[in-house]
């Protein structure tokens, strides 16, 4: 079953989205036209009395390499989801290709330049490039959801509400650490730092268990750094044993499991240092904001019996009772950005290594979607004045400008349906 239909009437108002039957349905009587593509909405012939509508929750898993969103109802249904993969890795490559660039430059025979590094101030919340596009792009899109979507609440994964200290004001000591929560928070870590499989024997889709690289017996300390998974076998073979003995004859994996046991999760952290700047873009919204745990969003999903999927991590954020998927194809969108400014390429030393680009005098441009007479439809490289270029799954498609119909402008992002 596909997303629900975003639906608007004629004064652009937004409305309730609606079945994907029910859309058809508008579409085939002549009621509504289709007003975008992506993500999909209509627009009616008419102005609608907007008092029965019902506000929606829109519910935020952010990620570093992805990030999911979801429109759950009042009544707990989950009716659209979303997918965002945003391009930090290829900001953060640019930036070095214009370091090269630049260093190319300063080494060359010209005049010379007072130095500028101590001009040079950041303002306070700054961030990187990379991690402020993670912000931006998900502010990009509330913005264009709030256009189509009656919102009414927003739930992100921030922190965790002290639910314990909500039902027993009284309770403290081991048993307020040791909650209905415990060790999720522990394991969602160990799970992404360890790629969901036992550390020892590589084993996927098989129950882990917490391991302690060197084990308490001999001095093992509980911290992160110490930590890995493992699967029932291997833990119960290692035991108490020193780690370079349990893999003797294999010294490759122990450097590896060394080296990756104090490596810092590089994912983790790009999370942790974007979330109070984008928890401070929703309350500029002006719409009621909570939040929740990531160790709560994991155990509402181990709950519901959920995949682990983005955009439904995003629909198990807060506080759930209860769970009901209606949808099952979601809206896929990865950040691609509008280009380069650049006349030509530079290879890594900042030197030219391609022709200047050429531009032409038409209304196309290479990243629109199109649609051509015969139905195929697909991202459009314009080639010259006088000819496309569809690409669709490797096959490429050629025909004339006046042979493709409009469908998506270029907006920065490609949208698939998964």
């Amino acid at each position: 079953m596909s997303n629900y239909v975003f639906l608007i009437d004629a004064n652009k108002t937004q409305l309730n989205p609606v079945h994907p039957k029910q859309a058809c349905k508008l579409m085939e009587s002549g009621k509504a036209a289709v007003f975008r593509h992506y993500p999909f909405t209509l627009i009616l012939n008419r102005a609608v009395d907007n008092t029965m509508v019902h506000p929606l929750t829109l519910k935020i898993d952010p990620g570093s390499k992805v990030t999911g969103i979801s429109l759950v109802t009042d009544q707990s249904e989950v009716i659209w989801g979303m997918e965002l993969e945003h391009r930090g890795q290829a900001i953060k490559d640019a930036l070095q290709t214009r370091r090269a660039v630049r260093r190319a430059r300063r080494s060359r025979n010209t005049r010379y330049r007072k130095a500028r590094y101590l001009n040079r101030k950041r303002p306070k919340g700054w961030l990187a490039p990379s991690l402020m596009h993670r912000v931006l792009t998900v502010e990009t899109w509330i913005k264009r959801l709030c256009k189509f979507v009656p919102i009414g609440e927003i739930r992100m994964e921030l922190v965790r509400f002290d639910m314990q200290k909500l039902e027993n004001p009284e309770i403290s000591g081991v048993e307020y650490q040791q909650g209905t929560l415990a060790g999720y928070e522990v394991r969602q870590y160990l799970l992404e730092k360890w790629g969901r499989k036992c550390t020892y024997c590589s084993k996927e889709n098989v129950p882990l268990q917490i391991e302690h690289i060197t084990a308490r017996a001999n001095g093992g300390s509980n911290r992160v750094s110490n930590l890995c998974l493992a699967c029932h076998k291997c833990n119960q073979k290692k035991g108490t044993k020193d780690l370079k003995g349990f893999l003797k004859g294999k010294p490759d994996l122990v450097a590896k499991i060394l080296k990756q046991s104090k490596a810092p999760l590089k994912d983790a952290s790009a999370v942790n240092s974007t979330r109070w700047k984008l928890f401070e873009v929703l309350r500029s919204t002006k719409l009621s904001v909570t939040t929740g745990t990531g160790g709560q969003t994991k155990y509402n999903r181990s709950r519901f019996g959920l995949a682990k999927e983005h955009w439904l991590d995003a629909a198990c954020v807060g506080i759930t009772e209860s769970l009901a998927i209606l949808t099952q194809k979601i809206l896929s969108q990865k950040a691609t950005g509008f280009g380069t400014r650049r006349l030509c390429r530079m290879d890594k030393f900042g030197f030219p290594c391609s022709k200047p680009r050429q531009t032409y005098n038409t209304p196309w441009k290479t990243g629109d979607i199109g649609r051509t007479i015969q139905g195929v439809v697909g991202r459009v490289v314009v080639q010259n004045e006088k000819r496309l270029e569809i690409r669709v799954n490797g096959v490429r498609h050629y025909c004339k400008p006046h042979e493709v119909k409009p469908m998506h402008r270029k907006d920065g992002y490609s949208y698939a349906e998964i």
